[in-house]
């Protein structure tokens, strides 16, 4: 080897190693002016990860015990300690188990507390059982959500037809959706109705 490429191999590792302190000074600037950025990123996020799993935790818990409530229920409809439970861990599941078993005791006094509760679908069996003639009937069908409005818009009918409200009925008939599963009842109702 000659000494001009003894000295151009000189010249590149240092011009290396000058890039190399360079970038590390760089990144040492970098990190001294945002590390208490960098940090607060960190334990963000392991605070979020902690917090996510501590309420995964948490729910899964409440989800147990409703479901261990909810057995000791169903072998014991009338074990007090398990309905508190049921009703602390899940407010949900506590109207659906009042509600079944108002409507199974006909309790129309437990059925009307359920008459207001936010539990979704429960609130509406409410509406539909508590109606027992034909304008609270007509009431629950006009209801934009209603689970049983065909069903609602029958009974309604039928009671129309018993009070001799003939042209009524029909009208209420002609709301049935022609897609619901009682339209042929409907149509039957319609034909062989009182004219």
């Amino acid at each position: 080897m000659s000494l001009k490429d003894n000295i151009r191999m000189v010249k590149e590792e240092l011009n290396s190693e000058e890039k190399f302190f360079e970038k590390a000074v760089m990144t040492e600037r970098f990190v001294k002016k945002y590390k208490k950025v960098m940090i607060a990123s960190v334990v963000a996020i392991v605070v979020f990860v902690a917090g996510n799993l501590a309420y995964e935790a948490n729910l899964n818990n409440k989800i147990f015990a409703a479901n261990t409530a909810l057995n000791k229920l169903s072998k014991n409809a009338n074990d007090t300690n398990a309905l508190s439970e049921l009703k602390i861990s899940s407010q949900e599941l506590y109207d659906v188990w009042m509600f079944s078993q108002a409507v199974a005791n006909k309790d129309l006094e437990a059925i009307k507390k359920l008459k207001n509760t936010k539990t979704l679908i429960i609130d509406d069996l409410a509406k539909y059982e508590l109606a027992t003639d034909a304008s609270s009937l007509d009431d629950y069908a006009s209801s934009q959500d209603a689970i049983y409005r065909d069903l609602a818009l029958v009974q309604s009918a039928v009671l129309l037809f018993e009070e001799n409200k003939i042209e009524e009925a029909h009208n209420k008939l002609l709301k049935v959706s022609q897609n619901s599963s009682l339209y042929k009842l409907v149509q039957t109702l319609l034909h062989y109705g009182i004219k």
